[in-house]
């Protein structure tokens, strides 16, 4: 019975409410404007398939499965990209929080500490008038775990993965690092790859913060419109990736 509201309300809410929408106007239309039907109908299309689950699932899966975290990390330094903070909310020691993906992030960044104890580089810094300064709000997070200060190395300019890239070299060559660990999400890590090999850098990825299960399932479910996001997410990466290559 849930299964079956969710599978209505998927219809009746955007951005499904759009689709639904448009498949009405489509056949009022197809009577004296066959044309006009058509077009109609091929726009619901594109929006249907554009925004349900199975998509994004098929878009990010080959992203994620590019790389693998390996059994035991080799290089001498952990370099963990920002992927968004927020500006000015409570945190348990002072203002300002990490978004899902950077969260996620930084909780693999404090277990490759714990088993590696090299010393961590954060990069990411303000990327929109809201948000956090991503590298401080870390670094804040990860001393309140038990990381020293002193093993700590904030990057606080960044706001693309180019400029990730350049800036974290530019720390690797100050502080006489040469195998950095990049942890980045699963889906990031090809293009992450490619920008910092492309900077001179032959990193080790150790990718985390997946978004869709290595196994794939159908069920109703995945073809109901949601907002996730998740193919538009994967086509971002693949434009990067493509922009980057050149």
């Amino acid at each position: 019975m849930e299964y079956g509201i969710k599978f209505i309300y998927g219809f009746l809410l955007p951005p499904g409410l759009f689709v639904t929408l448009l498949a009405v106007v489509s056949f009022l239309l197809f009577q004296k404007k066959r044309r006009a039907a058509y077009l109609t109908g091929g726009l619901m299309l594109f929006m249907y398939f554009s925004f349900i689950p199975l998509t994004g699932i098929l878009l990010v899966h080959p992203l994620e499965e590019r790389y693998q975290p390996p059994a035991v990390p080799k290089g001498d330094v952990i370099a963990m990209l920002g992927g968004g903070a927020t500006l000015g909310t409570p945190d348990m020691n002072g203002n300002g929080q990490l978004s899902g993906s950077a969260a996620n992030r930084l909780l693999t960044t404090y277990r490759l500490y714990r088993q590696t104890r090299l010393p961590i580089i954060l990069s990411g810094g303000k990327v929109y008038p809201d948000s956090g300064v991503e590298a401080e709000i870390g670094k804040r997070q990860l001393i309140a775990l038990g990381v020293p200060r002193s093993e700590i190395i904030v990057e606080k300019k960044s706001i693309t993965t180019k400029t990730n890239a350049r800036n974290t070299k530019q720390l690797l060559d100050r502080f006489h690092f040469h195998r950095p660990i990049l942890v980045t999400s699963a889906f990031h890590m090809p293009r992450a790859v490619l920008i910092f090999n492309k900077q001179g850098m032959h990193v080790t990825a150790y990718p985390t913060d997946y978004l869709v299960s290595r196994k794939v399932f159908l069920y109703p479910g995945q073809f109901v419109p949601s907002n996730g996001g998740t193919a538009f997410t994967a086509l971002k990466e693949y434009v990067g990736i493509l922009v980057s290559l050149f």
